[in-house]
């Protein structure tokens, strides 16, 4: 049989993993550990978003201490500094070379069917057939950019966040910055920085100091737990999926990043973007409601902070308590921004992302189009999902929450390999909490 025969016909493997970031690499120990068959396509190579589609300065928001896969966990110098990309990338690649992960690199996935006795997986370098499939693609594949920016003026360049990598290759004039999680506010401060003005556009947010009471406020999250509070302990598990990351700066420094420290240094704060027309931006009257709310659920979570600081007898090793500024509003904040004065010469949209399973024609979605999964247990047989926001657990996205995700999800998978009863109730019953304080601390 020729090279070019064996490239069209069909392979087998027992488990199919698409993508090989940290959320495929954490399935792939857990499922080679249980002695299952798998491989691991990926678009591009291991880590590839965070090669491709991120801005050059960026870092992740969990220190190194924090930063661990099962196997693996960060050993350098700096366990309280912040990974840089290429840091990053090195960490995923260590990963992968030490579990001899079977990646297939440069492997882009077409469609994934039903097929004989599981699935179909059709790339652009052959099809895959496989009894069990684990969507490991991520949530960030594709910006959300409302359809009014195709609405803007000609002249005025229009970025999202795949597209951005520096300050410098803005054109000319003032930016817009749209939204105001982690992105938003990090983009903001860096283009302030380099001498543009910058407008930021403020909806709903999460605030957050980088550390209190002496600590990063990774380690709170994580030493209360409310990290590990499981989808099954919230009330609104949609709008706690929904919550908009942080307003966190992973620097060197370990600096706080808030609303107010970039009006201090210039930046323009607006309200949330409703509207454009004729050439007009037009803004929210609710920018000091949006900043009250996020002013009242930060002191409401260092209050719950400070409670278990009490309760498990840990207040005299730590910093005392301490509270922070509201945030400054402007007292007659922008509502109107005339496009024609010249003001604004580029729109970066820092709306968030979504995930792109147009590949997958599988009936898995509901009407609103989301991936239908209890925990990330696929409403399909033998479908898994990993990396997903609050997808078990509050963590479940970030890097180092990816290895339980993993641990539990390889399980139910096996069972259903196997075909007894237990992989139909372990979707449930791992996902059972104790109950924790923070149902409502942040969403």
């Amino acid at each position: 049989m020729t090279g070019e025969a064996l490239h069209r016909r069909d392979r087998a493997v027992t488990v199919v993993v698409i993508g090989a970031g940290h959320a495929g690499l954490a399935m792939s120990h857990h499922l080679a550990a249980r002695g299952i068959d798998h491989m691991l396509l990926e678009r591009g190579e291991v880590a590839n978003s965070w090669r491709n589609e991120r801005w050059d300065s960026l870092r992740l928001l969990t220190p190194n201490w924090q930063c661990r896969l099962p196997g693996l966990r960060y050993a350098g110098p700096a366990p309280d500094g912040f990974m840089t990309m290429p840091e990053l990338i090195a960490f995923l690649e260590a990963h992968a070379r030490r579990t001899a992960a079977p990646i297939h690199p440069h492997t882009r996935v077409l469609s994934v069917r039903p097929g004989d006795g599981g699935y179909r997986v059709d790339t652009d370098r052959g099809a895959w057939r496989c009894r069990a499939l684990v969507l490991a693609s991520g949530a960030c594949n594709l910006p959300r950019v409302p359809a009014l920016a195709e609405a803007l003026p000609a002249g005025i360049a229009s970025l999202s966040l795949h597209d951005y990598r520096r300050p410098e290759d803005l054109p000319a004039g003032g930016v817009l910055v749209v939204g105001a999680s982690a992105s938003g506010v990090q983009l903001a401060d860096e283009i302030q920085r380099s001498g543009r003005p910058v407008t930021l556009a403020v909806g709903d947010h999460v605030r957050m100091p980088r550390r209190y009471r002496g600590q990063d406020i990774q380690w709170w999250m994580e030493a209360t737990g409310l990290l590990d509070q499981r989808h099954d302990e919230v009330e609104d598990l949609e709008r706690a999926r929904r919550l908009p990351s942080p307003q966190l700066v992973g620097s060197p420094e370990s600096r706080t990043l808030s609303l107010g420290t970039l009006a201090e240094r210039g930046v323009r704060l607006v309200g949330r973007l409703v509207g454009l027309r004729d050439g007009h931006l037009q803004f929210s009257g609710a920018l000091r409601a949006h900043c009250a709310a996020g002013d009242l659920k930060l002191g409401r979570l260092l209050d719950t902070f400070d409670d278990w600081a009490r309760t498990h007898d840990r207040d005299a090793s730590l910093a005392p308590p301490e509270r922070f500024a509201p945030t400054t509003v402007p007292p007659s904040p922008c509502l109107d921004l005339d496009l024609a004065r010249g003001e604004i010469g580029s729109v970066l949209w820092a709306t968030g992302y979504r995930p792109d399973y147009s590949w997958l024609h599988l009936p898995v979605f509901d009407r609103k189009g989301r991936l239908r999964h209890l925990g990330g247990v696929v409403d399909a047989p033998g479908v898994y999902a990993m990396g997903l926001p609050f997808m078990r657990r509050r963590k479940s996205s970030f890097l180092h929450g990816a290895d339980d995700d993993a641990r539990e999800l390889s399980a139910h998978l096996a069972a259903y390999l196997a075909g007894t009863s237990a992989g139909a109730s372990l979707g449930e019953t791992n996902c059972q909490g104790a109950g924790t304080p923070f149902a409502s601390v942040l969403d």
